[in-house]
Parts: C-alpha cells; sequence; structure tokens
C-alpha cells in the first residue's frame, strides 16, 4: 500500500516516514501534487563470495601482451 505526501510533509517527518517504510510501506513524495520520488525499503547488499567464479573464467598467458601491429593499425584507422 502507498502513502502520498507533500513536500514540506515529507521534511518535517522523514523519521516517520522511515518507520513507515521500514514496516513495509511505500511512501510517494509529491511536489505541487505531482508524484516525484518514491521511498521503498532498501535490499540487503548480497554478499560476495570469494573463488564463485574458479573453473568458470580462462585467461591466456599473453593476455596482456601487446597486439600485433596491424591490429594496432586497424585501431587508429589506419
Amino acid at each position: 500500500m502507498s502513502q502520498i505526501v507533500n513536500m514540506h510533509e515529507a521534511k518535517t517527518t522523514l523519521s516517520k516516514l522511515v518507520e513507515l517504510v521500514e514496516s513495509g510501506e511505500e511512501v510517494i513524495i509529491a511536489r505541487a501534487g505531482v508524484p516525484v520520488a518514491r521511498l521503498i525499503r532498501a535490499s540487503e547488499p548480497r554478499r560476495r563470495r570469494l573463488g564463485a567464479w574458479k573453473g568458470q573464467v580462462w585467461m591466456a598467458d599473453d593476455f596482456d601482451a601487446p597486439l600485433p601491429e596491424e591490429h594496432l593499425r586497424a585501431w587508429r584507422g589506419e
């Protein structure tokens, strides 16, 4: 369920609006009756798992070797 509040009310009651969002409400902030922002509960960031790509990515031993001259000329438009 959404609750619409005007900009002035949002400024003066921000902590109350955050409590509403924490409880699952969605808050729409309007300026001159036109919706301009939506407050929603932030999702928890996903934790990265080290080694998740192990065995799925391959990199050549010479991946950082200089490009052949013909490729460099092509990149330069020659």
